[in-house]
């Protein structure tokens, strides 16, 4: 195994803030459903329908953000072993106001397409785009931002011997 360069983690503050939003917003209409239920049997089916359904999101996003992003010099990776990319297929990395990414993260762009695949709160995978950040360390994913960056140059400008 490679040396690892970064590690992006996880704010434990922000996941127990982002599951116990998501998971309220769900309670919260199930319990409207069940004290003030609508007169139409569609509006309360979507009531308890969309409450479940963000009660599988806070569920599914605690159980995501468990894991954690790893930069080495070959790639990005998670602690759980899928592998994101390797550092050949990077062309550009984007780190801007204006960039679709997510909070407190950054968009790498990939010279080839990939499968789609999700972690929320910690990274996306969507065609040739890789979002990484979130609910994870500020510091840390600028840090990793910053270290793709010099390798991406590296590569592009090889030291002569």
């Amino acid at each position: 195994m490679s040396e690892v360069l970064v590690r992006l983690e996880v704010v434990q503050g922000r996941r127990m803030f982002g599951v116990s939003t998501i998971i309220g917003l769900g309670l919260t209409l199930l319990y409207i459903a069940a004290v003030y239920p609508p007169s139409k049997s569609l509006s309360l089916i979507t009531l308890v329908l969309a409450g479940g359904l963000f009660i599988w999101a806070g569920f599914r996003l605690f159980r995501a953000t468990n894991d954690a992003v790893i930069l080495t010099r070959e790639g990005l990776s998670t602690q759980s072993g899928s592998v994101l990319c390797s550092i050949d297929d990077i062309t550009s990395i984007d780190r801007g106001f204006f960039a679709f990414k997510p909070s407190n993260g950054f968009l790498i762009r990939l010279k080839k397409s990939g499968e789609r695949s999700w972690s929320p709160g910690v990274w996306w995978h969507l065609g040739k785009r890789i979002g990484i950040g979130g609910v994870t360390s500020p510091r840390q994913s600028k840090e990793m931002a910053s270290i793709i960056s010099i390798l991406l140059a590296e590569k592009q400008n090889p030291k002569p011997d």
